[in-house]
């Protein structure tokens, strides 16, 4: 197990990090209940995983966080896909860049949903990163959101759980409510203030 250090808010080790919901669940049935896998490939690719983390955290769902390189340490690699259906996973959220084939391994592998996310860099600005996931061949499909898109796969992650899980779907549902307010507020104070003052105020 690798050395825990902190970014920010977030603990990295391996497994990561167990979402609230997750922890009070597994201390009252004796065992992790986690529902997505949430991997990258090297810890700078955190910030972006962390969105997914966060949005899953919001809606109630629980996660494992954990750094595998596919290249540097294959065999720990493979026996993440090769176990993650026995530990209950529904589906895989994983970010890789440049070289980017995480995602695709592990959907070669585990037989349920893979999401992709692909890193921006600065070498191609990330389009590296998509091309290596999002062209995957027929019969091994990933769901490659944006480049650094890591709040969308994280919802992503949640509405494919949703459609065997109402309560998940009703939060789901006012989560989007919440995010037409916030749009519609705006809008009131556009046309209250007019867009110079609105501009100013921001």
């Amino acid at each position: 197990m690798r050395n825990s250090s902190y970014l920010g808010e977030y603990q990295l080790r391996q497994p990561w990090f167990f979402s609230k919901l997750e922890v009070d669940i597994g201390k009252e049935r004796g065992h992790s209940m986690a529902q997505v896998g949430i991997v990258m490939g090297s810890d700078s690719d955190m910030p972006v995983m962390a969105k997914a983390a966060d949005i899953l955290e919001e809606l109630g769902v629980s996660y494992e966080m954990t750094i595998i390189s596919a290249h540097r340490e294959p065999d720990v690699f493979f026996e993440y896909a090769k176990s993650a259906e026995a530990k209950g996973f529904k589906v895989i959220i994983a970010g890789a860049g440049m070289a980017a084939h995480l995602p695709g391994m592990c959907a070669a592998i585990f037989p349920m949903p893979v999401i992709g996310i692909p890193m921006h860099t600065t070498s191609l600005g990330g389009r590296d990163s998509l091309y290596s996931i999002v062209q995957m061949p027929s019969g091994i499909p990933v769901a490659t959101v944006a480049i650094n898109g890591g709040m969308n796969a994280g919802l992503l992650a949640a509405k494919i759980l949703a459609t065997s899980d109402e309560a998940l779907l009703a939060r789901l549902k006012a989560y989007s409510e919440r995010m037409k307010e916030g749009v519609q507020k705006k809008d009131a104070r556009l046309q209250e203030v007019g867009y110079q003052e609105y501009m100013n105020g921001k």
